[in-house]
């Protein structure tokens, strides 16, 4: 296959009687196509993409899903490995990875713990994680390159010494950065970001994960994935008016709930599709998180294809084009699932407070509210973030603004927004949007994750005042954006904050209420339009990107023994080959924990590259049973109520090992895999839950712990925090076999559960050699 652009040339030839063999290796010459401009020399590789389908469309004998082909087409040995959706596991070559600086230092470290002398595949990357808002996006960019200056340092040279590329502070967040210049049809890429789908946007297999997954792909081992179910979104009609793609996922939230997706990879099609532009296909999979999907996807298409252009990949688009017909799904093929949404009669949607996937129309938010008691009065409306930052997001906010401002209006709420990336910022600016939504009252932040992270030095209130706000971010989790478990945070689309922060109130339906202009008239907002893409080309702003040395092998990488934000780490200790006797509850959680509750963000962040401090934070946020307290446990060992991670390091301290009990869906929300890290190093040995979102039990197993799942669920409830418990049986620990636990109470009685769980066996050679990275370390050893 040969791009269009040579098309006429392998035409001439022909005609010409030139012989085939004779212009094939000009043709293959001139069909190399880069990955990035970035990185000239890493090319496009549809025809292994190509051979690998085609293995396993015969093996199969069927049509595949899109979702199928790429994941397939990404086999380590497509023609031997075992394919079973939710059942086998896939070992998998992904093309690239994606870090983004908070998660990139512990997963630098253990990439510089590997003794490997340089990453085997493009790596990348993003310092966007530790820029607080405080007082605007200048100030605070300056204030975090100072505060920060010895973790940056430390990426910047560690990236330089081992290959990655470094985008400096104030680039942009990591996902907008990937989908204007990384992802592209076809590809398969992992990042250490459960926002990572962003990129099905442009047609790629995009997967967040934890930094132990990207430390085995960069270091050219194969990745596994249980290979996922596919669901099959099926859109028809047309976009228009004030729904917007964000309006997609929310319903879709509404629909799957916070783990309805789990182990499955969102698959969009049908004629609707075409009515979305590509950032807002981009919104839709990046959101595809807060549904526990392994990842979201859509077809190649001319929305696509025309984002390429724009974004200076043409060539890329050029030979998606001539590959087309692996980069969409075969006709029919088949789905586990199939949800249907009428775009035409969609309506705009605000999901929350308190969890994503609790989805109302936006006509319905304001009844609902006052009959649940949430404040109606909106204190901050905050547009950006990963989900939507795009050109297009801004531009059908700032139509919004300036039908206020020509009616005398502001915002009665504070208003924030946060350009995704700086040629986001630099083009919205030029075009004139930023000076509108300032003019409206906002003020722009930093290129950078910021209050969607919790990264927000709020002062509009103190901390238990009850208040809403309303976000274009992705989640919503009690205390995530601010700290404060009283902030009721809904999610919406950019416009839909806009209109509803210069109503100042969620009472407010811009599809039929009125305002009241500065003259005393009343006016009705219109749905807002904008371009998809900027008429000019974009500007991209300052230059932020440091590429990696040709030869980085003489660079140092400082970190200090004294350092407060970076430590060297140390092996876990390896299984002494015995089974877990009477180990201590640390904490019997109750409801939702999230990873968020686990190791919380916000100024924690801080501590990411050394997981002594931020071990301080383990399951500070979880509610305790006993008590109904967060951070609040008793040491069974003294009888005294104290801080968990306290706790933890008295039972650490003493020798003894714990565990602890979850509920449903264990560990959703992000990828951070400091939430494994922290309680490993504090002397856990168990999670023991009624089930667990994706990327947590993956990380819990490369650290080496067991995340163990109750055969009968009810079997939580047998469980008191005073008991002890062991686990029985490991020397015959085997995939598919279930674990015995033996519950002792205190009042000597027993009682035997069963818990499931779902390790393959070179996961269990990651818990018999104490993790992952031991197991990686003992492999080399042996073939050195």
């Amino acid at each position: 296959r040969v791009p269009v652009l040579i098309q006429s040339f392998f035409q001439h030839a022909l005609n010409s009687g030139i012989r085939r063999y004779h212009v094939a290796p000009v043709l293959c010459q001139r069909a190399k196509v880069a990955m990035s401009h970035f990185e000239p020399n890493e090319y496009i590789n549809y025809e292994k993409l190509e051979k690998n389908i085609n293995i396993v469309r015969k093996r199969l004998d069927r049509p595949l899903t899109l979702s199928e082909k790429i994941v397939y087409g990404h086999l380590d040995d497509p023609a031997k490995q075992e394919i079973e959706r939710g059942k086998t596991y896939l070992r998998l070559r992904p093309d690239r990875v994606a870090m983004q600086d908070a998660t990139a230092q512990m997963a630098m470290l253990q990439f510089i713990s590997s003794g490997l002398p340089k990453v085997a595949v493009p790596s990348t990357i993003h310092c966007d994680h530790l820029i607080e808002a405080q007082l605007g996006g200048e100030k605070d960019l300056r204030r975090a390159k100072d505060i920060n200056q010895e973790v940056y340092n430390f990426l910047a040279t560690a990236g330089a010494k081992y290959g990655v590329g470094f985008w400096k502070p104030g680039s942009g967040i990591i996902h907008q950065i990937i989908l204007e210049n990384y992802s592209y049809p076809g590809v398969m890429l992992i990042g250490t970001d459960s926002h990572t789908p962003n990129g099905g946007g442009l047609g790629g297999v995009c997967i967040g994960v934890g930094g132990a997954d990207a430390v085995d792909v960069m270091a050219g081992i194969p990745w596994e994935l249980k290979c996922p179910k596919v669901i099959g979104v099926k859109l028809t009609g047309k976009l228009s008016g004030w729904t917007s793609p964000k309006d997609v996922i929310l319903k879709v939230a509404g629909i799957l709930t916070v783990k309805g997706g789990t182990g499955a990879i969102i698959e969009y099609h049908g004629p609707g599709v075409d009515s979305i532009s590509c950032t807002g296909m981009a919104t839709i999979c990046n959101m595809g998180a807060e549904i526990g999907a392994t990842t979201s996807i859509f077809p190649y298409n001319a929305r696509m294809k025309k984002y390429l252009g724009k974004t200076g990949r043409a060539d890329i688009a050029a030979l998606a084009d001539e590959f087309k017909e692996h980069l969409v799904p075969d006709s029919g093929c088949q789905y586990d699932q199939v949800i249907e949404i009428n775009l035409s009669e969609l309506k705009p949607h605000i999901n929350g407070p308190f969890t994503p996937d609790l989805a109302h129309p936006v006509s319905d938010i304001g009844a609902v509210a006052e009959k649940e008691g949430w404040p109606v009065d909106i204190r901050v409306g905050l547009i950006g973030s990963c989900t939507n930052s795009s050109y297009e997001d801004m531009g059908r906010s700032a139509a919004v603004a300036k039908q206020a401002l020509a009616h005398g209006l502001k915002c009665k709420s504070k208003f924030t927004i946060t350009p995704g990336s700086e040629q986001i910022r630099a083009t919205i600016e030029r075009d004139g949007y930023a000076k509108v939504l300032r003019e409206v009252g906002g003020l722009v932040l930093a290129n950078a994750c910021g209050p969607c992270i919790g990264q927000w030095d709020r002062k509009d209130i103190k901390k238990g005042e009850k208040n809403t706000i309303v976000t274009s971010y992705n989640r919503n989790f009690t205390g995530r954006n601010d700290a404060n478990p009283e902030t009721h945070a809904f999610v919406t689309s950019p416009e839909i904050v806009t209109a509803l922060s210069i109503a100042g109130t969620l009472k407010f339906n811009p599809e039929t209420d009125y305002l009241t202009g500065a003259d005393g008239k009343k006016f009705k907002l219109e749905a807002p339009d904008a371009d998809e893409l900027p008429k000019l080309e974009f500007d991209p702003g300052q230059d932020t990107y440091q590429y990696p040395p040709k030869d980085g092998s003489g660079q140092h990488v400082d970190v200090s023994p004294t350092s407060q934000r970076l430590q060297l780490l140390e092996p876990f200790d390896k299984w002494d080959g015995k089974d877990l006797e009477d180990m201590l509850i640390l904490i019997k959680v109750k409801g939702k924990c999230t990873t968020d509750h686990i190791s919380a963000a916000g100024p924690w962040l801080k501590f990411r590259g050394h997981l002594d401090n931020i071990s301080n934070n383990l399951l500070i946020g979880a509610i305790n049973i006993e008590n109904g307290k967060a951070n609040s446990v008793r040491n069974a060992l003294t009888q005294e109520f104290g801080p968990v991670p306290d706790t933890a390091r008295y039972y650490k301290k003493m020798g003894v090992k714990w565990a602890v009990i979850g509920d449903e869906n264990y560990g959703e929300g992000s990828s951070r895999e400091h939430a494994a890290l922290e309680p490993r190093h504090l002397g856990g040995r168990v999670i023991i839950t009624k089930s667990f979102a994706r990327i947590h039990e993956t990380n819990l197993k490369k650290q080496g712990l067991l995340p163990l799942t109750f055969a009968d669920p009810a079997d939580y409830n047998k469980i008191h925090p005073v008991d002890k418990l062991s686990i029985v049986g490991l020397k015959d620990f085997a995939p598919g076999k279930p674990l015995k636990c033996i519950i002792k109470h205190p009042n000597g009685s027993q009682e035997t559960i069963m818990l499931n769980h779902t390790f393959n066996e070179s996961q269990i050679e990651w818990f018999q050699a104490g993790s992952a990275l031991n197991r990686m370390k003992e492999l080399q050893q042996k073939s050195s």
